[in-house]
């Protein structure tokens, strides 16, 4: 008898545990979708296609072409903590290209499922790249 309420209880929690980790799934699933519209969206507006936007390491080398950055950046993608500190800056001379400053920039960077489809969806224009750089 032991052993049967033993297995009910844990049952029970795995049930609650697969559900949440099903909820937690979709959420993230959502969260992808949306920054794959953005993206492709952000795309389309600088003149490139947007299909660009979910093929791996290609939607890299588009996103330095909307900024103006050298090709030979996408190698620092491959080094560690280099990595970060180019998706940084990336992201923020992506938003200068569409006219928005350094703290829509840095929304870019921290919230991009939010600020990626603003800016995709909104009413800013590609202006291109930054002359400063």
């Amino acid at each position: 008898m032991f052993a049967l309420n033993v297995l009910a209880q844990s049952d029970s929690g795995g049930m609650i545990g697969m559900i949440v980790g099903l909820v937690f799934s979709l959420f993230a699933l959502l969260l992808v979708v949306v920054m794959i519209a953005g993206l492709w969206k952000i795309f389309e507006k600088a003149g490139h296609p947007g299909w660009a936007a979910i093929v791996p390491i290609y939607n890299v080398f588009i996103m330095l072409q909307i900024v103006g950055r050298p090709t030979w950046w996408l190698v620092l993608f491959f080094i560690p903590m280099i990595n970060g500190l180019i998706g940084i800056v990336l992201n923020i001379e992506l938003a200068k290209a569409f006219g928005k400053d350094l703290v829509y920039g840095l929304g870019m960077v921290f919230l991009p499922f939010i600020f990626a489809p603003m800016l995709g969806f909104g009413d800013a224009q590609y202006q291109g790249p930054d002359p400063l750089f």
